[in-house]
């Protein structure tokens, strides 16, 4: 049966909120899993960058010693060569990660505000990290 207004009102603030602290969940573990695999790139490109004589060039000792414009120029295209084998790895760990941890099962429906007796999704599937049902092993997914 639909719930009242102010109590429709109440459930949607509280589906909203779990669903944006899931989302910001989500999004940090990305944001922590693509920092650490592009680590490397984001290195090589940075002192590519602060070497050359055309765009920073640094006075760092290892910049006048090791790194001219030719090999800083090396470093730019080699940063940027590597990243996009980088970006499939770690879209591939992300998505593995939020596969094993199921976490887009953790987002609720807006029918949960709306209509009384409506459970919990993820209770409904077995509690947040399934341990209750064993693992489905007919589900693959190909990357």
């Amino acid at each position: 049966e639909p719930r009242s207004a102010w109590c429709c009102l109440a459930w949607t603030l509280l589906v909203v909120t779990m669903n944006s602290l899931v989302f910001f969940i989500n999004l940090l573990l990305m944001f922590v899993i693509f920092t650490v695999v592009l680590l490397p790139t984001i290195v090589v490109v940075y002192f590519g960058f602060q070497c050359h004589s055309r765009v920073l060039h640094s006075a760092a000792r290892y910049c006048k010693s090791i790194l001219d414009d030719n090999s800083s120029s090396a470093l730019i295209i080699l940063g940027f060569v590597i990243m996009s084998p980088l970006i499939v790895v770690a879209m591939a760990i992300y998505c593995s990660l939020a596969r094993r941890l199921r976490l887009f099962m953790c987002f609720q429906p807006y029918s949960r505000a709306v209509y009384k007796g409506v459970k919990w999704r993820w209770y409904e599937e077995g509690g947040l990290c399934r341990c209750a049902k064993g693992w489905n092993t007919q589900v693959k997914a190909w990357v």
